[in-house]
């Protein structure tokens, strides 16, 4: 189609989750406790780490920016349905959608590229322990966080500038509650066929090649856990196990959604409130209830803050 004859989308319309009224307000309450949930939990993580010296480590230096990310992740759209649902005002603007896309991929990539530098810093300390100080270092971890936005900066703008190439001419109902372009380019005025292999080159097969390789590690990780035999092991085997339960519950949905872009809508409606609600309060529940050292900081600030608390004068 000839880019002259492509007409300009100004809005679209996010059906959302289902029709059904009472539904809806079912939602509303469940997402809105949830996304309270989300930014308490990690919040709490990000203010204990940064409170506690005994957690100023390269792991929860990478774990307070996992829970950054998850507060922004869950914020890109989630307010918005929130509101949704209250004023029936269920439209977008062209540049809004965009602005969803971009922001969706850049969490979501740059999650990706935090989650796998978590497993290099377990890989390390597990595996190399008396090269861990020198590998590891404050200067790393945080080169390890800008390269994360930045991958995230990239690989989202390549999604954006895809969209803006779209030609838009037919309907605007969007099936689902935010903009994404596995459900966007359904709409677009070209073959969906090319777009779905596009998709799959991208975002699906570099999610399933990032989560081989995180797999491959955590393997290795655990057969060396395996052969020691101590308190440390112990310690761990949980602290691994917390993290590969994070990617699993993270890379699970985004790679079903992205290698089959043409699958029915109604999975990929569920699968998108999984890892774009559900995953971002999992992640604080998962480490806090499997980390030792996280429930002693928990607790110390909460006597912190009760002790401050009475020392208040009335």
């Amino acid at each position: 189609m000839d880019v002259a004859n492509k007409s300009t989308m100004l809005e679209f319309v996010l059906l959302g989750l289902c029709n059904s009224w009472e539904l809806q307000m079912f939602f509303f309450m469940v997402f809105s406790l949830f996304y309270v949930a989300t930014m308490v939990g990690n919040s709490l993580i990000v203010i204990t780490v940064i409170v506690d010296p005994h957690l100023h480590s390269p792991m929860y230096f990478l774990l307070t920016n996992l829970s950054i990310i998850d507060m922004s992740l869950a914020s890109f759209a989630t307010p918005k349905m929130i509101t949704d649902y209250l004023t029936g005002h269920k439209t977008i603007s062209f540049d809004g959608c965009l602005t969803q896309i971009f922001f969706l991929h850049l969490f979501t990539g740059t999650e990706i590229i935090l989650l796998m530098a978590m497993s290099f810093d377990r890989y390390i300390a597990i595996c190399k322990p008396l090269h861990y100080a020198s590998i590891i270092s404050p200067q790393v971890c945080v080169a390890l966080v800008v390269a994360s936005w930045i991958v995230g900066i990239m690989h989202s703008m390549s999604q954006v500038i895809f969209a803006l190439m779209l030609p838009f001419c037919g309907p605007n109902e969007v099936d689902s509650f935010f903009c994404d372009l596995p459900v966007v380019f359904q709409l677009a005025c070209v073959d969906t066929y090319v777009l779905g292999l596009f998709m799959i080159s991208t975002s699906g097969i570099i999610a399933l090649s990032c989560f081989i390789v995180l797999f491959h590690s955590y393997v290795i990780v655990l057969v060396t856990v395996k052969h020691h035999s101590s308190r440390g092991s112990s310690k761990a085997l949980s602290t691994c196990t917390a993290h590969f339960i994070v990617v699993f519950l993270f890379f699970g949905p985004c790679i079903f959604i992205y290698m089959w872009p043409l699958s029915s809508f109604l999975t990929d409606k569920i699968l998108s409130v999984f890892y774009t609600i559900f995953t971002p309060i999992l992640n604080p529940i998962i480490y806090t209830l499997r980390n030792q050292e996280v429930k002693i900081a928990m607790r110390k600030l909460k006597n912190r803050f009760l002790n401050f608390n009475k020392a208040m004068p009335s």
